[in-house]
């Protein structure tokens, strides 16, 4: 799963701050924000958690998905991951 574009949510806790991202490299990415190595929003949010991801075949369509991801209102944002995830269990370690 190293290297394929992905769409992923983090979140500081269950129903917590939520952050949407893209890469290419899903573990790695998730790792540096886990390890606070990405400044910004999700170190000063402590939003840690992969609690929602999807795999995309480009990264075209990934940054597409992101975009409309982020213009969703929250509700349906927390709908996805209670979709899949509903314990909002941190899914790092099912993909590592």
């Amino acid at each position: 799963m190293s290297k394929q574009p992905a769409v992923y949510i983090l979140a500081s806790k269950r129903n917590g701050t939520l952050y949407i991202g893209v890469t290419s490299n899903l573990i790695k990415r998730i790792w540096e924000h886990k390890n606070n190595l990405v400044q910004g929003f999700t170190k000063q949010y402590n939003a840690h958690d992969l609690v929602w991801y999807e795999m995309h075949e480009n990264m075209e369509s990934a940054i597409l998905r992101e975009k409309m991801l982020k213009e969703w209102k929250r509700i349906w944002k927390l709908e996805l991951i209670e979709s899949s995830n509903p314990d909002w269990n941190d899914l790092y370690n099912t993909i590592v």
